[in-house]
């Protein structure tokens, strides 16, 4: 079961926590992640593999997730003979921080609403009627 909102904030967090957090990534993703923003180019997902001393397959999971999440982008590459390969590069941070930041507004939003609705449905009339008898 995830912390509760309290224990969360009492707790110490980097930013990359905030991938964690936002997006329910995994240490893999986190490291497939700091692979490629470390990297002078794009990459491969075998040379992902490599970095983060993983099989293939499991580099491309952590790598799909990161995609879906938005902190990567995939470029196709076509060989002049036929055929294509990808590689993978981070997305501009300030790209990935505002979409945290829309996401986050969100969900204060949404929180705002279901407090707003826990009070309606919780708030006792007798007490109100009592109280304004005396």
């Amino acid at each position: 079961m995830p912390d509760s909102m309290s224990e969360q904030l009492q707790r110490d967090m980097e930013c990359e926590g905030l991938l964690e957090c936002f997006h329910g990534l995994k240490q893999l993703d986190k490291d497939c992640y700091r692979s490629l923003v470390s990297a002078e180019e794009a990459l491969t997902i075998d040379e992902i593999a490599e970095r983060v001393d993983r099989e293939r397959s499991t580099a491309y999971r952590a790598v799909q997730r990161l995609l879906n999440a938005g902190f990567i982008q995939k470029e196709q590459i076509n060989y002049e003979q036929g055929g294509y390969y990808h590689v993978y590069s981070p997305t501009d941070p300030s790209q990935i921080a505002d979409d945290m930041q829309r996401m986050l507004n969100d969900w204060y939003a949404k929180m705002g609403q279901l407090i707003g609705e826990f009070e309606e449905k919780y708030d006792r009339p007798e007490q109100v009627a009592v109280t304004a008898e005396n």
